[in-house]
């Protein structure tokens, strides 16, 4: 039946939704890249609870997902920002997903790496001492969960560094106690305005100067970085100067097929936000890449980035509203409500277009539940045809 999309001025066009999905199932596991997604979380609909008090995770249906992911051989990158880390997700439900998603990676043979920040304290500035102190914490609860650790970008470190050098201390710092290689997170500004300016410097050249010197003092402790500027050819440029055995994981949610897909000089690896609704294509796509046919992958990844790239639009810190929604969708939760109220963060027209391209791409495993819920959806907002 044709459903009657909303767009962004007021007029309704008319779909008529896709009635079958791609017949995508679990394989080998990946040989030639290194593939995270990152997870979103589930809320529970039925606590009662305010914005301004502690989350409420519906945890059954939070694990569930991530062994979604794990059954298609994509790792898990678990409290990054795609879990809604500092925008309704804070540091206490944070260490209790860290520790629920470690065990249950280890009951399914599941790879996992685990965010490390400094959300405990407020957002103001702090002493570096303190932002040291916060970090350790963490990092502690991450490597005793047996978690690889990410060294997330800080924005109490943003607030409080006065230059370079103080990244250059509270990193060294972290490196040196770290007990195994951890992945080092530069999260751009459009992810999180209050990361501006981060490695010292608003000067990109000057700040990826600093983030290199960081790693090349401690290059054993850094298994790679993960770069989330939406920059393709700076990322292209910082991957080949990284040091020997230091990988580069994309987080470029605009231009992964190219990034991930490479050059005659070196590719990336993937820790991504979208592979959060494309996990099962994404892994198909990436089996074609390890066959040594790259223009394969492309032919599966390309057509997806015109939905990754509308899901990250600006604000682009509100893509987990259009992730959880197509997780929604897909079946993988019974409702569409997020921690901290975010699925507000929205438009209908926005969400309406994610259906449609998801729907498009076949990510729907039942196209007619996807359907149904996206009727009941438009009927919720007052859309009649």
């Amino acid at each position: 039946m044709t459903l009657h999309l909303p767009d962004a001025h007021g007029a309704l066009r008319a779909y008529e939704p896709r009635t079958e999905p791609l017949a995508l199932t679990p394989g080998a596991p990946f040989t030639s890249r290194t593939v995270f997604s990152a997870a979103h979380v589930v809320a529970d609909p039925y606590a009662d609870t305010t914005l301004d008090a502690p989350v409420a995770v519906d945890w059954d249906a939070t694990l569930a997902f991530r062994r979604h992911l794990w059954a298609h051989g994509l790792g898990v990158a678990e409290a990054m920002d795609t879990a809604q880390r500092g925008m309704g997700l804070d540091w206490a439900g944070a260490a209790e997903l860290i520790r629920r998603s470690a065990a249950e990676a280890k009951a399914a043979g599941g790879r996992i790496a685990c965010g490390v920040g400094t959300d405990q304290l407020t957002a103001g500035p702090a002493t570096l001492a303190e932002v040291r102190a916060a970090y350790e914490e963490q990092l502690a609860v991450v490597e005793e969960s047996g978690a690889q650790a990410i060294l997330m970008a800080s924005r109490v470190l943003a607030a409080t560094a006065k230059g370079p050098e103080d990244y250059l201390e509270v990193y060294g710092h972290l490196l040196r106690q770290a007990a195994e290689p951890v992945i080092l997170h530069w999260l751009g500004p459009m992810f999180d305005p209050a990361l501006e300016g981060y490695w010292g410097s608003s000067d990109l050249d000057a700040a990826t100067d600093t983030f290199l010197d960081v790693i090349a003092a401690h290059p054993d402790k850094v298994d790679g970085i993960k770069v989330s500027l939406l920059d393709a050819r700076r990322e292209i440029d910082l991957r080949r100067r990284l040091p020997k055995g230091v990988r580069c994981y994309t987080g470029d949610d605009f231009n992964y097929p190219e990034l991930i897909a490479g050059d005659e000089q070196g590719f990336s690896h993937a820790l991504l936000g979208i592979f959060d609704p494309l996990g099962p294509l994404a892994a198909e796509a990436v089996r074609v890449l390890d066959t040594g046919d790259t223009d394969g992958f492309r032919a599966l990844l390309d057509p997806t980035v015109e939905l990754s790239r509308h899901l990250f639009q600006a604000p682009t810190r509100f893509y987990k509203t259009g992730v959880v929604f197509l997780a929604w969708l897909a079946g993988h939760q019974s409702h569409f409500t997020m921690v901290g109220g975010l699925q507000s963060a929205r438009s209908l027209p926005h969400l309406a277009r994610a259906y449609e391209l998801a729907d498009r791409l076949g990510l729907f495993p039942d196209p007619k539940l996807a359907e149904d819920r996206m009727r009941t959806l438009l009927h919720l907002y007052g859309v009649t045809p």
